[in-house]
């Protein structure tokens, strides 16, 4: 059995459980950790779950929302965290400061397995040193997760093929982005080739790797600032059907529900 829940998606901090159950063995991985240990123990401890009860962190990219709190997850857990060579090394320039015996190396393409967990990571277009994005599966089910990517490259379609759930990043409406009072800069690099999906963009993607095995579909990575559930719900029913997938929109501080993956 595989399940999933965001436990925050938005600017200010990102981190996601996943969870496959294979007989009496349980095997739970964290996708980033830009939450504080508060606010994740504040998530875990009415599942009945702590800190401990992770088995490892994955993080995309070295950008804070997604890698902020890894150091103190890592001092209080022990537990490996693995990282692209780009997003180490860019991690030790920022001074994150993550124990050397604690980071495994991820790479495109590179199986991981943690118990009853299979992660394949996948390398996405976005502003940071190595980024990645992945798929996970627990040999019957297939979720994919993609929250921060600034186009939709060929390679992202073929790796989110045959989901049966997926997280999607729907960053930003181009209009309220365009009327924002966001600087210039600011405002090229996040709808720039390298920065953030609008809806209408997180749209295309789902309808590229749209199957009737994709059941469920949560709009993730919000922005608060140039983006609503509605308009973001809006623009990805304009590529579904009556007969598509469930949409979800996942809270900037809470995340969402347990969500199976069937």
């Amino acid at each position: 059995m595989l399940r999933f829940k965001s436990l925050g998606s938005g600017s200010a901090g990102n981190a996601t459980l996943i969870e496959a159950t294979h007989g009496e063995h349980t095997s739970r991985v964290m996708i980033d950790c830009g939450l504080s240990m508060t606010e994740l123990r504040s998530q875990l401890i009415p599942m009945g779950l702590d800190l401990e009860d992770i088995h490892a962190l994955f993080v995309t990219h070295e950008h804070s929302d997604h890698v902020g709190q890894a150091k103190q997850f890592g001092l209080k857990t022990g537990r490996p965290i693995f990282a692209s060579q780009g997003t180490q090394l860019a991690i030790q320039v920022h001074g994150w400061g993550l124990r050397e015996e604690q980071i495994q190396s991820a790479s495109d393409s590179e199986v991981i397995q943690i118990g009853a967990l299979s992660l394949c990571p996948f390398t996405v277009p976005h502003d940071a040193r190595e980024p990645l994005q992945l798929s996970l599966s627990d040999g019957q089910t297939k979720l994919g997760l993609v929250t921060d990517l600034g186009h939709v490259s060929s390679h992202v379609v073929n790796a989110l093929q045959n989901c049966h759930a997926l997280i999607l990043e729907c960053n930003h409406d181009e209009h309220m982005l365009r009327l924002s009072k966001y600087p210039s800069f600011l405002k090229a690099r996040i709808s720039g080739p390298l920065g953030h999906l609008s809806n209408k963009d997180s749209a295309k993607l789902l309808k590229a790797v749209l199957s009737e095995n994709l059941k469920t579909v949560v709009a993730a990575h919000l922005s608060e600032k140039n983006n609503t559930p509605e308009l973001a719900t809006s623009a990805l029913l304009e590529v579904i059907d009556a007969k598509g997938p469930q949409l979800i929109v996942a809270h900037p501080d809470t995340g969402t529900d347990w969500i199976l993956v069937h």
